[in-house]
């Protein structure tokens, strides 16, 4: 291993170790490699974790090896590393986690080995009242991509006709993510709620396609479910422009709607989202614009009496 890195992000000087240990050995991109990419897309990974408290996946030795879930800031942090404390009533314990604020913050946390970032959908000024409704078009494992977009379009549809504006992501798999921003004066639950009677409307809708059945032994596996769960509570997914933690680097990577039929997900790694950012900047740039009120669907729920399964 080379010696030690340092990167001047802002303000911060930033000391990057080991920066030649590869990290994806399928394509040889190494930790330096990582660092750079999020610098590369600095703005856009700011502004999807900016104020929300955030699970860190991490890698010590690369994506093949051991993966780290860490709620808790690692230790060795920064002054200026800002954290939120959460609460989690079922263990009766709190943990304090990284809170973005600044790019430093983020590749200060790629020096601790994190790949993935999994952002609440809710900030530090308020945690228990999320400010975005996250709508996960995930495919089972015999679903075939058509189908996936043809879900993304059914949802683009309603969303246009209720007045809310989505913001669509692969999620660096086979499925997509759309983001709507909402007041944040609801609750999880509520939320929840009303995430569960937008998919069943969609269900409805392209019935063929999409299924809302909860559990995953009964679902169809050719189908697209559409996980209203991701709105619960302490539930976290890849937010935009994080690498996952896969052999190929693949990027949970925004996009416009007017890509959705030609977007490869597999041909948004950190090799090609630089250039991508660079050329076409950032399709979520407008995502803290608008803002949906969820008081239809909530009334779409009581109106069909949807009752949501427990969490899990």
């Amino acid at each position: 291993m080379s010696d030690a890195v340092v990167l001047e992000v802002g303000q911060r000087a930033i000391r990057i170790s080991n920066p030649d240990r590869v990290y994806f050995p399928a394509t040889g991109h190494t930790k330096l490699d990582l660092a750079r990419y999020y610098l590369s897309v600095g703005e856009g990974i700011v502004r999807a974790l900016r104020e929300r408290p955030c699970m860190l996946h991490r890698f010590p030795t690369g994506v093949t090896g051991e993966k780290v879930h860490q709620k808790r800031l690692p230790r060795g942090a920064p002054d200026w590393v800002q954290t939120v404390q959460i609460h989690f009533p079922r263990y009766g314990r709190t943990a304090d986690e990284l809170c973005v604020t600044e790019l430093g913050a983020v590749i200060w946390a790629v020096q601790m080995s994190t790949v993935e970032f999994h952002p609440w959908n809710s900030r530090r000024a308020d945690v228990e009242h999320p400010d975005e409704w996250r709508i996960d078009i995930d495919p089972m494992p015999d679903c075939p991509p058509p189908r996936v977009r043809r879900v993304a379009h059914a949802v683009r549809e309603l969303l246009e006709e209720i007045g809310a504006t989505g913001f669509p992501k692969t999620s660096g798999g086979d499925g997509l993510h759309v983001y709507v921003r909402i007041p944040p004066r609801w609750s999880f639950g509520d939320l929840r709620r009303a995430a569960l009677a937008f998919a069943r409307e969609v269900e409805r809708r392209v019935p063929d396609d999409a299924t809302t059945v909860w559990w995953r032994r009964d679902r169809d596996p050719t189908k697209v479910f559409i996980d209203f769960n991701q709105n619960a509570r302490d539930h976290t997914i890849a937010c935009a422009y994080s690498v996952r933690g896969v052999p190929d680097a693949r990027v949970s990577a925004p996009f416009h709607w007017d890509e959705l039929d030609d977007i490869d997900p597999a041909a948004l790694t950190l090799a090609t989202v630089p250039a991508r950012f660079a050329e076409l900047g950032d399709p979520h740039a407008a995502i803290d614009d608008t803002s949906f009120d969820i008081s239809p669907l909530l009334d779409w729920a009581r109106r069909d009496g949807v009752e949501v399964p427990p969490e899990v």
